[in-house]
């Protein structure tokens, strides 16, 4: 595994720790104003989905801006 490849897998990685960290405290705040734990849940799992997908968009953008 080369450099290049490394720095990919770490980059992913913190990026799935983000979106976790990220959805679990938009769960906390959904319970925390009343909603059920379904609801909850359903809520943290849209924001770990929007979050991943919001860097995955930022990523296609800076790979198409670098020219690779």
């Amino acid at each position: 595994m080369n450099n290049e490849m490394a720095v990919i897998m770490l980059a992913l990685a913190l990026a799935v720790v983000v979106a976790s960290m990220i959805a679990a405290g938009a769960g906390y705040l959904a319970r925390r104003d009343g909603a059920s734990y379904p609801a909850a849940l359903m809520r943290a799992a849209k924001t770990f989905a929007t979050t991943l997908m919001v860097a995955a968009a930022v990523t296609a953008a800076l790979a198409a801006l670098s020219g690779r």
